[in-house]
């Protein structure tokens, strides 16, 4: 409920931001980074601050990789954008330091809602909201008459009509990349039967059950409609088929929306019925088949106290009210005083009045991330069974927390 409070917060508050004054740094900035529109917003804002080198990092394999670029002395990388994930990582790693002091002093004026506090420490400061929801073309719907699904059983349904009318044999889109994505997808899929990751108040896993074998079924069922090379899909993959007017449902991080529904990249047919619907939910269930997200920024923790406070104040006026404008405004659900919500956000907002579950933000969830990413794509292979994979995946998650020192 803490990010849904955070999110709510920063993306209501519309009222319009003051100027801010030019940024000057002393200091050098390095960005490590996702590669979407909204980051090379925040991106560009920050190298706008005179009087020092800001230099950024923007790729989609930044999580292979900030860890790594922040555990030397001096870091590689200043500071890591991250989610509610990914934080825990640099933090179990001890490469990111505490904010409070450079909030004390440079900060004030970064509203509390932005603040992700933990253990009493301020260990990001967060920028925009996100969630994974619907997009479809609406055309394709009206033609075959079929309403917007509102379950992923519905999502089966209208990819088989689809595919029966001969308007695409691969209607279905998802980030099933093997390894990060692939799990995120269970994570999802996982939530909307109702699972929980571990026995109560302790680390031990526990996926093995009734709602992770639903889930996996359900993922299995959804690549029938695929691409036959769904594993290695990620967002710009199967983004690049919805544009390319291949796939006409998927479930699609709100950040990613922007790209979708502009001139760029589809023809006029595609982009003009691409449309964004609600979170699914499935298996007779009412808690949303995603989660809710942030993004933010951190601070290194191996860097020189003037690096830390240039990284500070660039950060700081790269997600200022400043990069907010006519162009930027739709990049996401944007968590900075003066954003306005366009529509190409509906989807975001909709998982936060549905009562989308956050991400867990536990120090041993990247663990499991990780297991899940490694062990489910032999299931949906055909080469093994769901209970199997899910076995394959405790397993990994268990001697890793063993070796964490997370379990005993």
């Amino acid at each position: 409920m803490f990010l849904k409070k955070i999110a709510l917060a920063g993306a209501m508050a519309i009222t319009a931001g003051s100027a801010h004054a030019a940024c000057e740094i002393s200091g050098n900035v390095s960005i490590v980074g996702n590669e979407f529109p909204a980051i090379h917003t925040v991106a560009k804002g920050a190298a706008e601050c005179a009087g020092g080198e800001v230099k950024a990092n923007l790729t989609a394999d930044h999580q292979k990789i900030n860890v790594a670029g922040m555990q030397g002395n001096p870091a590689e990388y200043s500071t890591a954008i991250i989610a509610n994930s990914s934080i825990v990582a640099l933090m179990n790693e001890d490469v990111i330091r505490p904010l409070n002091d450079l909030v004390a002093e440079y900060g004030q004026d970064i509203p509390k809602s932005q603040l992700i506090t933990i253990d009493g420490n301020i260990m990001a400061v967060a920028f925009m909201a996100n969630a994974q929801t619907l997009a479809y073309r609406k055309d394709v719907l009206e033609e075959i008459g079929v309403d917007v699904p509102k379950t992923y059983e519905e999502v089966l349904e209208a990819a088989e009509k689809i595919r029966a009318a001969g308007i695409s044999q691969y209607p279905v889109g998802g980030a099933y990349a093997a390894g990060w994505n692939l799990a995120e997808e269970f994570v999802n899929m996982y939530v909307g039967h109702g699972g929980e990751f571990f026995v109560p108040g302790t680390a031990e896993v526990a996926i093995n059950n009734e709602q992770g074998v639903a889930a996996l079924n359900m993922m299995k069922a959804l690549t029938e409609y695929m691409n036959p090379d769904f594993l290695t899909h990620d967002s710009n993959a199967t983004g690049a088929e919805m544009e390319a007017g291949n796939v006409i449902l998927m479930n699609m991080w709100g950040s990613r929306m922007g790209n979708l529904m502009d001139a760029e990249g589809a023809e006029e047919q595609v982009y003009s019925n691409i449309t964004v619907g609600a979170p699914l939910t499935v298996g007779g269930g009412t808690t949303p088949a995603s989660t809710l997200w942030w993004d933010g920024w951190t601070v290194a923790k191996n860097i020189s106290d003037e690096d830390a406070v240039a990284t500070f104040l660039a950060m700081k006026h790269g997600t200022s009210p400043a990069i907010l404008n006519d162009e930027t405004m739709s990049q996401a659900v944007w968590m900075i005083e003066g954003y306005k919500p366009a529509p190409v956000n509906d989807g975001v907002f909709a998982a936060m009045s549905a009562g989308t579950r956050s991400y867990p933000m536990l120090p041993y969830q990247g663990l499991l991330h990780t297991a899940l990413g490694d062990n489910l794509a032999d299931f949906l292979l055909g080469k093994e069974s769901a209970e199997q994979a899910l076995a394959d995946t405790e397993a990994a998650y268990t001697t890793a927390a063993k070796e964490k020192g997370f379990l005993k």
